[in-house]
């Protein structure tokens, strides 16, 4: 099992293979996008619209206390684990599949993504390593990758949202984005 699971993640940090699907990955998303409206459901729509909805919402807080590659991300919800961008993308996305009422998409779509973000992360810890250090060094030992950790936890950092931030990473046209999508995906089921 070691061994198949060393293959995927070579596979998955394959500087070829990543290249490729850096280039077409507009065309791949929107194959996988009429995939999906074609296998959706209506009556699994709101309860995929919740799940999404609250990836959405853990993606907008991330936006509000990013200031990426000039302060260290410990606020908001990175005050609970270092990489909640990555947890409210899964969320978003796996409401989207859950439309579809497959289970066996559900499941092939978290085991894609599972490998897809544990690479990634390990390569990003790498540079920001680099970045902040020690610094970051120490966020490591106080905050889980992925799995919140309710020790030594700071309410006021967690309270932390700034709408210059939430601006400044986009995160108005996200979230009018992900609103257009449903409201589209709306529209063709109903």
């Amino acid at each position: 099992m070691n061994e198949i699971i060393n293959k995927i993640n070579d596979l998955c940090n394959d500087p070829e293979l990543r290249r490729k699907l850096l280039t077409y990955r507009w065309p791949l998303a929107l194959a996988v996008i009429i995939v999906l409206l074609w296998l959706m459901q209506p009556r699994y729509f709101w309860s995929g619209l919740l799940v999404s909805l609250i990836g959405e919402g853990l993606q907008v807080w991330c936006f509000a206390a990013l200031n990426k590659k000039k302060d260290l991300a410990a606020r908001g919800p990175y005050a609970v684990v270092r990489n909640p961008m990555y947890i409210g993308r899964y969320f978003l996305i796996l409401g989207a599949v859950m439309i579809t009422g497959s289970w066996l998409l559900v499941i092939i779509f978290s085991i894609i993504y599972y490998f897809y973000m544990v690479n990634r992360v390990e390569r990003e810890e790498a540079v920001l390593i680099e970045i902040f250090g020690d610094e970051y060094e120490e966020y490591c030992r106080r905050v889980n990758r992925f799995l919140p950790s309710f020790r030594n936890l700071d309410l006021e950092a967690i309270k932390y949202f700034r709408w210059d931030l939430f601006f400044q990473n986009n995160a108005h046209l996200n979230l009018l984005a992900v609103a257009a999508g449903y409201l589209a995906v709306y529209l063709i089921l109903f």
